[in-house]
């Protein structure tokens, strides 16, 4: 039986089961739109295409699923490549489809082209997805959308890319169904011996959490392997939601927004250093000097691209699946968890304070937004000094909680992140922490969740600038250029003006009660909490060379 090559589309996106699809229609990519209405699949329209692509990025993430993005052709298409960019760096399977005009067109002057004659989506999605293609003949979906399911679902997993013309998707080819790949057994190390030897001959180790810790949903053989060896633990910016902060053996973060207490164990003569799911770039390794060079580096990681790169020390790699190899290791070695066996746990640092500040802190705000969220609310850090100031004052009470991402920091991306991932988890409260620097960039968005009644909370702290270039401008410089607006954004009014219930807080009351409402409101809310502008963010250590 033939059937259009829309149709098809659409009908693969029902099997799979998805709800909800993401994009900004326009005229190449008409049909995919009519057919997703006929099939009972919500579009979720978008207000910028890249906005969209992060919407399907955090719906993936929540869902466990393929998560799919539209946009037109020309100008359509290269507005999400900045989301295929953040949802390779997050290892999400999202599709990216964008449209090009008539294949039999190819060659003459056209509006928005996206062939080689013009704007070529092709080239330019591919060093963002693990696979980029034009279908230029209808019986070619078959092949092609195959191709894109297994890079996508095996291997380092992440989001693709396939161009479809608009006489291409009105072709009659034979009907066909192709299941998302079953997850592949994952590879295990033939070296976990070593590892188990390596983690019994340590004198005074550490386990360094990446973000790599979080995407493998590591949590549980983590808590296991600290617990039976005695490890303390830190995390990086992008694995704050990896461990337990009050868990007794956690020190803190590490790199930006990281605490002196993980600094300090740092330079106190590291003999074996288990780094888990991390790159250690720069953010990660933000302050990071000589005299914290560990003696070894025993590394869990699925790629080997950056492996044994930054630190010089002598690196046992273990080498495929994260969360299976640490499944393995705890299995191999007879580990358990002696939680049981602990001592008390160490004093919180952060315990709030008695005198009243003149000014808000972001310390303070995020302390008063964890005092008043319940445990099992997933935030989304934006990127920004906001985020960091979170990463060293907001407490994780349950692993898997956080999400942020100190790498590829798409401003704005954890608008559309939040956005897709409440469609994805509507029983659980879902926060987008954020500044008005991101606001001014994909704050639109906000208007998708208002129409759409996805009812996320937007905790934006509003400083009136670009608060992590300027102090950081600043205090490497001596001063800053073009990073404070001379005329603010009031935060508030402008989520009013689409139609979101609005807070504007100066104090931490204003702020438990504006979460308190959030909670119990049906539609989207921003909470703008103005904070100390002079305030300096955790984020110095990360030094900007002009040489």
């Amino acid at each position: 039986m033939k059937k259009r090559v829309y149709t098809l589309l659409v009908e693969h996106f029902k099997n799979w089961g998805i709800s909800h699809v993401f994009g900004i229609p326009g005229k190449s990519i008409s049909p995919l739109m009519l057919e997703l209405e006929s099939h009972g699949i919500q579009y979720v329209l978008g207000r910028h295409e890249a906005g969209s692509g992060f919407e399907a990025s955090g719906y993936a993430l929540a869902k466990k699923t393929m998560g799919i993005a539209i946009g037109t052709s020309g100008p359509g298409g290269t507005n999400l490549i900045t989301a295929a960019g953040q949802a390779k760096e997050f290892q999400l399977p999202v599709l990216f489809i964008t449209g090009q005009p008539s294949m039999r067109e190819t060659g003459r002057a056209l509006s928005q082209d996206s062939s080689q004659f013009g704007a070529d989506l092709v080239k330019m999605f591919e060093p963002v997805t693990l696979f980029s293609a034009r279908i230029e003949r209808g019986d070619l979906l078959y092949l092609y959308l195959k191709h894109a399911l297994e890079k996508a679902y095996t291997g380092e997993k992440g989001p693709v890319h396939l161009c479809i013309p608009f006489d291409v998707l009105m072709e009659e080819v034979e009907s066909f169904y192709l299941p998302l790949p079953d997850h592949i057994s994952p590879v295990v190390s033939p070296d976990i011996d070593k590892a188990i030897s390596m983690l019994g001959e340590a004198k005074k180790p550490v386990l360094f959490l990446g973000k790599g810790a979080v995407m493998a949903d590591a949590y549980e053989p983590l808590r296991i392997m600290a617990e039976h060896w005695g490890i303390p633990v830190m995390t990086t910016p992008g694995a704050k939601g990896a461990f337990p902060t009050s868990h007794p053996l956690y020190l803190g973060g590490y790199g930006l927004g990281g605490s002196k207490h993980a600094t300090d164990y740092m330079r106190s003569g590291i003999d074996l250093m288990i780094v888990v799911g991390s790159k250690l770039c720069d953010m990660s390794l933000s302050g990071f000097t000589p005299d914290m060079e560990p003696e070894k580096v025993l590394q869990f990681e699925y790629d080997l691209k950056f492996a044994g790169k930054t630190i010089q020390a002598p690196t046992q790699l273990i080498l495929g699946d994260i969360r299976s190899n640490l499944t393995q290791l705890i299995s191999q070695s007879g580990a358990s968890s002696k939680e049981h066996e602990m001592l008390i746990a160490r004093a919180q640092a952060a315990a709030a304070t008695s005198q009243a500040e003149s000014v808000l802190s972001a310390g303070t705000a995020f302390r008063s937004l964890r005092s008043v969220l319940p445990k099992e609310a997933v935030l989304f850090g934006d990127a920004g000094s906001h985020s960091f100031h979170a990463v060293q004052n907001f407490e994780i009470i349950e692993p898997g909680t956080f999400y942020f991402d100190e790498v590829f920091i798409a401003m704005g991306a954890a608008i559309g992140y939040s956005i897709g991932a409440k469609i994805a988890m509507p029983d659980r409260p879902v926060v987008c922490v954020t500044g008005d620097g991101c606001i001014m960039m994909h704050g639109t968005e906000i208007s998708t969740a208002v129409n759409h009644g996805i009812p996320v909370i937007f905790f934006v702290l509003n400083n009136c600038r670009l608060d992590m270039v300027e102090k950081g401008m600043s205090y490497n410089t001596g001063r800053s250029v073009g990073a404070v607006y001379e005329r603010p954004l009031d935060v508030s009014l402008f989520a009013q003006s689409m139609g979101a219930m609005a807070f504007r807080c100066e104090n931490e009351a204003d702020i438990t009660r504006a979460v308190q409402s959030a909670l119990q409101s049906h539609t989207a809310t921003v909470i703008e909490v103005m904070v100390d502008p002079q305030e300096i963010p955790p984020i110095l250590t990360r030094l900007l060379s002009l040489d």
